[in-house]
């Protein structure tokens, strides 16, 4: 029935293609988008569009930025001895939510997987070695998703930041096992931190 309507069908089958979207969900949203106001749906574009040409990502941990550096590794109030491993950026936004922590980030964009074919060299762990190697990291707090991939790379990455002399620790399991760090409450998250364990 879409297929009579073309614009309106182009548009559902590019918003199933966003994560966590199906079929239903985009002809819902298409539905409200026809229904809204020119300029609302002007700001949408533009919106997006801003985002792509401005938004970037830190050439220091990896994180969301507009600059060269992210707002957490330009801020010369954060501890810069301790630096915390996560997967993804919604992973850094959870543990920024605790409070809990107010030292750097690294960002691997994902989680060892060999059945995936990602592979260390397919995350950003060579500029993690090298910022081991360039700065006076003290201890490394790994907080990798509790998943099988998540635990994997935390393993992985506990060796190598070991043999760089730093201190290693994990977040403690008050996350639940199987779980995304981007779900989980603050309070949860905060515990997690305060509770991390060495390794």
């Amino acid at each position: 029935m879409l297929g009579s309507l073309p614009s309106f069908a182009r548009l559902v089958a590019e918003l199933s293609k966003l994560p966590g979207v199906g079929g239903k969900t985009a002809a819902r949203l298409a539905f409200h988008l026809l229904r809204t106001t020119d300029s609302d749906v002007e700001a949408l574009a533009d919106a997006l569009l801003d985002m792509k040409r401005k938004v970037r990502f830190c050439s220091r941990c990896f994180h969301i930025a507009e600059e060269e550096l992210c707002q957490i590794c330009s801020d010369p109030g954060r501890e810069s001895q301790r630096l915390c491993i996560v997967q993804e950026p919604q992973d850094l936004l959870a543990i920024e939510r605790s409070h809990a922590y107010r030292g750097l980030y690294h960002v691997l964009h994902g989680a060892l997987s060999p059945l995936d074919g990602i592979g260390p060299e397919d995350l950003k762990i060579p500029q993690l070695l090298q910022r081991l190697q360039d700065e006076q990291i003290e201890e490394v707090m790994l907080a990798t998703n509790f998943t099988v991939e998540g635990e994997a790379t935390a393993l992985y990455l506990a060796k190598l930041c070991k043999e760089q002399g730093a201190k290693v620790t994990r977040l403690a399991h008050g996350i639940p096992s199987g779980s995304d760090l981007e779900y989980i409450d603050a309070g949860t998250v905060q515990q997690a931190v305060s509770g991390r364990r060495e390794l």
